[in-house]
């Protein structure tokens, strides 16, 4: 589910649930327009939090690597 696809559910749920006054047998809109907002903002959370992790760098490997015994040496 892409970032896209997340906010078109959030908006189309805010729709169903603020703009929407019709009266349909067995579907309540509020209800349908909530659970849809909830998805969406579920989503949105789960790709960015995916996307951050991906975006996350390693060190690179020439990074000077400080060992504990070296970098104490000269307190003694």
């Amino acid at each position: 589910m892409g970032m896209a696809l997340t906010i078109v559910l959030i908006a189309v749920g805010a729709i169903l649930t603020f703009a929407v006054s019709l009266d349909i047998s067995g579907v309540n809109l509020d209800v349908v327009g909530l659970i849809l907002m909830a998805v969406g903002f579920i989503g949105l959370a789960s790709y960015v939090s995916i996307f951050k992790r991906r975006r996350m760098q390693p060190p690179s490997p020439a990074a000077p690597v400080v060992e504990e015994a070296h970098r104490h040496e000269w307190y003694t």
